[in-house]
């Protein structure tokens, strides 16, 4: 069986500059790969284009083991989730109908969202602690809640693989924690996910193996143990980081 997602040789570059040169990574069912990076080494830009929202400068991108540049958008929506760093609401709505969203693209043209939708939809609003606000209005709540709805969406959405741009953007601790357990769980199940975390101990929480970028277009792929360390973090984010022994495994903190 193929990867869910892989790439081979891929190159992600902006005007001037390599981000990430003839990456190779494979996602298989039941993974979770986290993306570190310090800000600007490539994290969003490499996510959008294993989405397909841009072109790669060289190498390819298969989905399921088929080139993603031969699938249709709604093709993609459906096997590929991929969360933003940010959303915008331009229009109003409810928190209800915001989420489902999600559903679009499991939903034949010209038809509205059936029951089984909205209780696909319901039971993801629960999983992110939001199923008492299903009727109030997205400009209503804080960054917090708006975030949890947008993750929200993309639950009900229920690809095969998650991107995620940064989950746990203005969330508190209990929160960040209760959404990558979310995920983690998902994961567990057969889904797979690909998400890029500034936080390295949440990382070592929630991932099987991380890949880390340095914006220059060196990369390096593996299990979380065996290349979050000290030294490998430090030369990541140009300062000192400690791996401290902590239960099973280490915690890390910027000395």
């Amino acid at each position: 069986m193929p990867p869910l997602l892989s790439c081979h040789d891929l190159t992600v570059s902006v005007p001037g500059r390599t981000l990430v040169a003839d990456l190779n990574l494979e996602i298989a069912a039941g993974e979770c790969v986290g993306i570190l990076g310090a800000n600007g080494a490539g994290k969003t830009m490499t996510l959008h284009t294993l989405a397909g929202l841009r072109a790669p400068a060289g190498g390819s991108v298969m989905l399921g083991g088929r080139d993603l540049s031969s699938l249709s958008r709604r093709d993609i929506a459906k096997r590929l989730g991929l969360l933003l760093q940010s959303v915008a609401d331009p229009f109003p709505a409810t928190v209800l109908d915001a989420a489902l969203t999600g559903r679009h693209p499991h939903i034949d043209f010209w038809r509205w969202e059936s029951a089984d939708d909205i209780d696909i939809v319901r039971e993801a609003l629960a999983d992110v602690g939001l199923a008492e606000m299903e009727q109030r209005v997205i400009s209503t709540l804080s960054g917090g809640e708006r975030r949890r709805v947008s993750v929200a969406c993309i639950l009900a959405q229920n690809p095969e693989i998650f991107l995620l741009d940064e989950p746990t953007n203005h969330l508190d601790p209990h929160h960040q924690v209760a959404l990558l357990d979310t995920f983690r769980q998902r994961v567990d199940q057969g889904q797979s996910a690909l998400v890029a975390l500034h936080d390295m101990n949440l990382a070592t929480r929630c991932c099987d193996r991380v890949l880390l970028l340095f914006g220059n277009g060196e990369w390096i792929s593996g299990g979380v143990n065996e290349e979050m360390t000290g030294p490998a973090l430090s030369r990541l984010y140009q300062t000192e980081i400690e791996a401290v022994p902590w239960r099973d495994g280490n915690i890390f903190v910027n000395v």
